[in-house]
């Protein structure tokens, strides 16, 4: 990792004292459960995990490692949408409700498609 310090048989005492003298600072974070990293189209859940923070210079990295697994999100569609939908089209629940995840929760654009 740093030039002169040989790769195996590295002390690790001596290690740390060098980061520390450069001004790196390592620390492990206990009892993690799991990590959650959130994209637009997924969740990347990270079991069994293990997070160490490096601080150099004022800036924090993280690394994680552990199991991880991509779940692609569902779209989540409000009561609220719903209703609005069944009350313009005069549809079921089920079919507003269907017409909503067609159009990727898109009011107008279910009201149009019933209404078609």
């Amino acid at each position: 990792m740093f030039p002169g310090m040989g790769g195996r048989g590295t002390n690790p005492a001596k290690m740390k004292q060098m980061m520390k003298q450069m001004g790196i600072d390592v620390k492990e974070l206990k009892d993690i459960e799991e990590v959650i990293i959130k994209t637009a189209n997924s969740n990347i859940i990270i079991e069994n995990a293990n997070v160490t923070i490096m601080t150099v210079q004022g800036s924090e990295t993280y690394q994680i490692v552990g199991d991880a697994k991509e779940v692609p999100k569902s779209l989540e569609i409000p009561a609220e949408d719903i209703k609005l939908v069944m009350e313009q089209t005069g549809v079921s629940e089920e079919d507003a409700r269907k017409a909503l995840k067609n159009s990727n929760g898109d009011l107008a654009e279910a009201i149009v498609a019933l209404s078609a």
